[in-house]
């Protein structure tokens, strides 16, 4: 968790024509999977794989991060420079001991860490914090999981058989031909 104090600050707001005053405060923030979750939710594009976020976006995602509530919603307007750096500097903090090789074949050599034991929970089973997503959301969870964790299934020969002779006659409607 960060916590940053925001200095106080007075703004002009356009609309309402008159300033406004936003008093000093301290954030707590959480980098974590909430939320990226909810930045998702209301931007409907993936957050990690951005290749390019907008100032407003990011601003968004260090309201999705806040931990409690916000007295004073003027306050993100109020950051400074060294607090969206100090922002900025704990997302990308890696937060862990946890490395990886390059070479595929050095697990007997791997340090064990709270990862580690965590991917061992959690390998087979999802966890019980989940039951508080909405219900659509565990669903689809649930099933990138069984697609995942599933091998890919073959046609048997009949089946292959039917899917062929549907694709020739797909072909045959196409071009007009007898065969």
């Amino acid at each position: 968790m960060l916590e940053i104090t925001v200095p106080e600050n007075e703004f002009f707001h356009p609309g309402q024509n008159k300033f406004i005053s936003s008093p000093s405060c301290i954030l707590s923030l959480e980098h974590s999977l909430i939320s990226v979750a909810k930045w998702e939710a209301k931007w409907h594009t993936p957050y990690l794989n951005a290749k390019q976020r907008t100032f407003a976006q990011e601003l968004d995602y260090i309201r999705c991060m806040v931990i409690g509530p916000v007295k004073n919603d003027y306050v993100f307007s109020a950051l400074s420079s060294d607090n969206i750096a100090q922002i900025r500097s704990y997302i990308d903090d890696p937060m862990t001991a946890t490395t990886f090789s390059k070479s595929p074949n050095s697990m007997s050599k791997q340090v064990v860490t709270a990862e580690i034991l965590y991917s061992r929970m959690f390998a087979d089973n999802i966890p019980m914090e989940c039951q508080k997503w909405h219900l659509n959301r565990l669903l689809t969870l649930i099933r990138v999981c069984d697609s995942k964790n599933s091998p890919p299934t073959k046609m048997n020969k009949k089946q292959t058989a039917a899917h062929y002779a549907e694709q020739n006659a797909l072909r045959r409607a196409q071009y007009n031909t007898k065969g």
